[in-house]
């Protein structure tokens, strides 16, 4: 069998305009074969990338690049996409009726009514519950699916995914798929909460400003980073829904196991 190559899981590391970009690659996966890497990305939005970043950008060899956002999201910032890749719209919360991180940033404008509808860990809740959708709604049924049967054709790759904040929508995408690939929970949460340490400090700022409004710090550290909790509710969800990871791909994505394997083969290391 190959060497495993140690794991080390960092942004693409002179793209500093997109901190939460980084290679899904390097994990430990079925049969302790390792994820590949250079293949598969997750990443914030695109439309930051500065145009000394972009030229790294380039050299990662994109095909393609998967836009998790609503059109809302789209119109207010648009991707920069690097030479010769296709920008390809998966907006896996069409079907969505509440508020995304950046509508409930509008509504801390007003510090004493955000504290009493989102403080004592209200806000928790609600993003607990935006998880558990991830797994329900038929946008995300058909987006995720379009996604993954996508990211099973070799001629698709490399490709990147993202949404808004890279950590929400991109976090599930990354966690089932890993899951599904056989990565361990405790790596694929581990892949998770790394957001907090690329995300948390770009938005540092904006956490500023809101708690010298009057804002409780950690209703800001709620909605801009993620917490264990999030992803435990998806998964909690997958398992009441479909009992197990291969069954969400199959009833929930409609993609059967033979469609599982040609995807989780496209990024597992071959043995020898």
């Amino acid at each position: 069998m190959r060497m495993l190559r140690p794991y080390t899981h960092m942004p693409v590391s002179t793209i500093a305009s997109v901190p939460n970009l980084r290679d899904l690659g390097g994990h430990r996966g079925e049969n302790g074969r390792s994820i590949r890497k250079g293949l598969l990305y997750r990443s914030e939005q695109l439309g930051h990338i500065t145009d000394a970043d972009m030229a790294v950008f380039n050299s990662l060899g994109l095909k393609k690049i998967y836009d998790l956002r609503t059109a809302d999201e789209r119109a207010a910032l648009a991707d920069r996409v690097p030479d010769g890749a296709v920008d390809f719209v998966v907006d896996v919360l069409a079907d969505h009726s509440g508020a995304g991180p950046a509508q409930l940033l509008h509504l801390l404008e007003d510090p004493k009514a955000a504290n009493a509808q989102f403080g004592d860990g209200k806000i928790a809740h609600v993003f607990a519950n935006s998880y558990r959708e991830l797994i329900n709604l038929p946008s995300a049924h058909k987006g995720f699916a379009l996604m993954f049967n996508e990211l099973a054709d070799a001629d698709n790759l490399p490709a990147l995914f993202h949404c808004t904040t890279g950590k929400d929508r991109t976090g599930w995408a990354a966690a089932s798929l890993l899951t599904l690939c056989g990565v361990s929970d405790a790596d694929v949460m581990k892949d998770y909460l790394l957001s907090n340490d690329f995300i948390l400090p770009e938005y540092q700022p904006m956490i500023d400003k809101y708690v010298a409004l009057g804002v409780e710090k950690e209703i800001l550290l709620s909605i801009l980073g993620v917490r264990q909790e999030y992803l435990e509710a998806s998964f909690q969800e997958m398992r009441d829904q479909f009992g197990d990871i291969e069954t969400y791909f199959s009833a929930g994505l409609g993609i059967d196991l033979a469609g599982q394997k040609a995807l989780c083969e496209q990024f597992l290391e071959q043995t020898l």
